[in-house]
């Protein structure tokens, strides 16, 4: 089944981790064997050949840099200007894979309409582009506000205000508070230039803040559900009906501590915590359940984002494995066009809606 992922790091994955992605999996993971600089070393899911195997035709993929002040021990830039200056490498990155015929940008619904007929036309996978709709997790880069023009002019469609911790125009995920005093000037300039606001990763206060503000399309491209692994980089079910009510879709994320409760970063196993795509499709029907059909769920998988198979679904070896999916929500009694809806109908509703 053609299928739609909503949040993959490619970018930082072959600059950052320094993988080829236009190698297979096993390619990668045997070229890392013995290395121990992450602890995803040799555990790599993500590559353009696994997404093709597996019929994942269109993704949106990041472009991500965080600024850090002096006493934020996250990791990250020392300013915004060496933030932007990542970013374009990662863009850069993308650029060079479209110039080799592995990938094509996906920005409007002329490139979308072509990119749909062009997977959906029966044609083998195995040789096709992957499109990409280009997204920006944390707006720390954006060195001011002119500068997100200048990101919509090379193709940027979707931002998240913030990612981890203080960010330069919201607080993410472990941190708390409301917009930072140019998140609201931001919010504007993206709804002017119809950029899809992600409100992954905004921390509640800024959540709450952010929609109450922002009057563009919203969506989430990798969350789970708080009810089922309480933590605030999660949503809560009031999170969840506002986003719902909104016409968001949210993206159901495969990172194992999102999935089951009590996992213990660097201690549980996938295996051990029974961690498996059933408990992901555990977090796809309670969102399901909140809006009473399944038009506001898809997949933003998160796979690579800084870890591997030593923290995802003991049933994925490799992205391609998402194809698993549609057969366990048939038995779930998910319909046919449920399943349709999941996998990829949601995503192209929304984005015909926002680009029309």
């Amino acid at each position: 089944m053609f299928t739609i992922d909503a949040h993959l790091d490619l970018s930082m994955n072959a600059l950052e981790w320094n993988r080829d992605l236009t190698l297979t999996v096993k390619e990668i993971n045997a070229r890392e064997k013995g290395q121990h600089d992450k602890p995803d070393r040799a555990k790599a899911t993500v590559s353009l050949p696994e997404l093709r195997m597996g019929g994942i035709g269109l993704v949106v993929a990041t472009q991500i840099a965080r600024y850090v002040a002096p006493d934020n021990p996250l990791p990250g830039w020392h300013s915004p200007a060496q933030a932007w200056a990542q970013t374009q490498g990662q863009l850069a990155y993308y650029k060079a894979m479209e110039d080799a015929g592995e990938m094509v940008q996906v920005k409007d619904l002329s490139s979308l309409e072509s990119h749909l007929r062009l997977w959906m036309d029966g044609s083998s996978a195995r040789s096709l582009p992957i499109g990409y709709i280009l997204s920006l997790e944390g707006a720390d880069s954006i060195i001011d506000i002119s500068y997100l023009e200048k990101a919509y002019a090379y193709g940027l469609r979707a931002l998240g205000p913030a990612h981890y911790g203080p960010g330069r125009y919201a607080m993410g995920t472990d941190a708390t508070g409301g917009l930072r005093p140019k998140g609201k000037e931001l919010l504007k300039e993206m709804e002017r230039l119809n950029i899809i606001l992600d409100a992954t990763h905004l921390c509640d206060d800024s959540f709450w803040e952010a929609l109450d503000c922002f009057k563009g399309h919203v969506w989430a491209s990798h969350n789970n559900c708080r009810a089922l692994v309480n933590h605030n980089r999660q949503f809560s079910d009031d999170q969840l009906r506002v986003l719902i009510e909104r016409g968001a879709v949210i993206g159901a994320a495969m990172d194992a501590w999102m999935i089951v409760p009590g996992w213990v970063r660097g201690k549980s196993d996938p295996v051990g915590m029974g961690c498996n795509l059933e408990r992901l499709i555990d977090h796809i029907d309670h969102i399901c359940q909140l809006a009473g059909n399944s038009y506001h769920v898809g997949i933003g998988s998160d796979l690579d984002g800084a870890f591997g198979r030593e923290q995802c679904p003991y049933d994925v070896e490799t992205i391609a494995d998402i194809g698993k999916l549609p057969s366990l929500l048939a038995k779930r009694g998910y319909s046919e066009q449920d399943i349709s809806n999941l996998m990829r109908d949601n995503w192209i509703r929304f984005l015909m809606r926002a680009w029309s």
